[in-house]
């Protein structure tokens, strides 16, 4: 790796930004949050990543869909399908209840590596089984479903938030759904690693004829974000700890805790060496932390560990951790072109709409795989009673009244229910 030139190494780098690219600025888009924030958030949690375990893991992190479902209720609680529209005042209020739950979550993380580092990752994964973590990760994905549909289908109309079918929306969002198809199954090389990205190029220059495109925002916006007044303002937006905002986000980091660990194992694989042990899981457990922490403070979704770069390394074989590390000053570099940002923010909703179709039901399809993959046996009730709770109470409620206006995701109390059932419920039956 040594040898390889300094432009090698920078195309390389630039690789890791388009694999991580469509997933990271989708998060924001799909939340309402601004995706320059997000991008730079990620560059430097992928820094802040690396200097807490050691520089020695290859990974690049990146935007959370886990966290969608929760930032968005908070952020934009009326589901507006465009946030834009919200008062500024009320944006930044709801912003400052998001970036509260998100340092928080990170917290979370930075508490979980305390804790394994003492107890070790063996008693900390007994919690959360495969028979919780995989119901768990099929409702994030399927509690998702309308979003991805009203923007894709059934936009809203009028200033009274009724929806309608929108045929254009349709036409739109179905050729963006076929074009990720046809390129994830039919393509080669590169270009079968970035689908999001062609399809979403695809679906933005269909809506230039169909009208759909407003480019006003790509007009005003400055050439460098860091004289875009509203991009100032998010970010010195300061946090705000309240019960509800804490209750809505931090408990979904539980949950993600065990895809954390998949992820690290799973790069490990890939490199040829046991991450767990050297750093430690508990290193790469608080650079999560750490980052994600970091993205709260300036308004970014949470982060976390992105299997596309993973998969980049697989196909490239360069496993220096260096090339993740000059991709995250590429993406902190990209963050701060205004117009940039503002190409992303102008993606219509039909487009985004049918790129979410496929994404949401591939998280809820992981969820699937990793009962699959588990060889859990459903003849067993103990098995059937589990994830039957845990998926009708995480889709099936938005949240519960606890005290005073305070409330707790069914996010939430699924996945507590969950464990509480995997610990008290004889194995066997």
């Amino acid at each position: 790796m040594e040898n390889i030139s300094t432009g090698k190494k920078l195309i390389l780098g630039l690789q890791h930004v388009l694999a991580m690219f469509g997933a990271t600025v989708l998060v924001p888009i799909l939340t309402g949050l601004d995706p320059a924030i997000a991008l730079f958030a990620a560059g430097v949690g992928t820094l802040l990543f690396h200097l807490c375990a050691k520089g020695k893991v290859p990974v690049f992190l990146g935007s959370s869909f886990a966290f969608i479902g929760a930032i968005s209720l908070t952020l934009n609680p009326n589901q507006l399908d465009d946030v834009t529209k919200m008062p500024r005042a009320e944006y930044l209020q709801n912003l400052s209840l998001v970036k509260g739950g998100i340092i928080v979550a990170g917290l979370v993380y930075v508490t979980m590596a305390i804790i394994i580092y003492f107890v070790g990752v063996d008693k900390i994964k007994k919690l959360f089984p495969p028979i919780v973590t995989g119901p768990m990760i099929i409702v994030i994905g399927l509690r998702l479903c309308t979003v991805a549909t009203n923007s894709a289908f059934f936009p809203v109309i009028n200033d009274n938030g009724d929806r309608a079918f929108n045929g254009t929306h349709a036409l739109v969002a179905t050729i963006v759904v076929l074009t990720m198809v046809v390129v994830s199954i039919f393509a080669k090389g590169f270009f079968k690693m970035v689908p999001i990205l062609i399809s979403v190029t695809i679906g933005y220059l269909l809506c230039i004829p169909f009208g759909l495109l407003d480019t006003t925002a790509i007009t005003n916006a400055a050439w460098f974000s860091v004289s875009d007044s509203h991009i100032t303002e998010q970010i010195l937006t300061l946090p705000s700890f309240t019960m509800s905002g804490i209750i809505a986000i931090a408990p979904i980091a539980l949950v993600v805790f065990i895809e954390h660990i998949g992820d690290i194992t799973t790069n490990g694989a890939v490199v040829g060496k046991n991450f767990l042990e050297d750093p430690g899981i508990h290193r790469t457990m608080l650079g999560d932390g750490v980052a994600t922490v970091f993205a709260g403070l300036v308004g970014a979704p949470a982060n976390t560990t992105y299997s596309e770069n993973t998969g980049v390394l697989a196909v490239t074989k360069v496993y220096n951790p260096a090339i993740l590390r000059i991709a995250a000053v590429i993406a902190i570099f990209l963050s701060m072109i205004g117009k940039f940002g503002a190409v992303i923010r102008t993606i219509p909703g039909p487009v985004m709409g049918g790129i979410s179709i496929i994404l949401f039901g591939m998280i809820a399809s992981v969820g699937v795989r990793i009962l699959i993959s588990s060889n859990l046996d459903f003849t067993h009730s103990r098995n059937l009673l589990i994830s039957a709770i845990v998926l009708v109470i995480g889709i099936g409620v938005d949240s519960f009244p606890l005290v005073d206006s305070l409330t707790i995701s069914g996010l939430a109390i699924a996945a507590l229910i969950g464990v509480i059932l995997n610990l008290v419920l004889p194995k066997g039956i």
